[in-house]
């Protein structure tokens, strides 16, 4: 899992923090992703929250490496991502 590819790989499971918000309460929140639908993530950290993705820049942590990526790429079912083409 790379920047490059993350948004074909499963976030489910993942340790994710929110690094920028439109707004500022969600900024600094952090936890493992336990649900993803079209719009949002599920975080689960001191309590559950439920995140929209399209107003957020996320990090996410794989394999001791940190990845950033903005939410508005991730939005869509996570099964339809796959079939999406990105730019390189």
């Amino acid at each position: 899992m790379t920047p490059k590819n993350i948004v074909w790989h499963e976030l489910i499971g993942l340790k994710a923090k929110i690094i920028r918000a439109s707004h500022p309460e969600l900024v600094g929140l952090e936890g493992y992703v336990l649900d993803e639908t079209r719009n949002t993530l599920v975080l689960a950290g001191e309590r559950v929250r439920v995140i929209p993705k399209d107003v957020v820049w996320l990090e996410f942590e794989v394999d001791g490496k940190r990845i950033h990526i903005n939410g508005k790429e991730l939005v869509g079912r996570p099964e339809m991502r796959l079939k999406k083409r990105w730019r390189k």
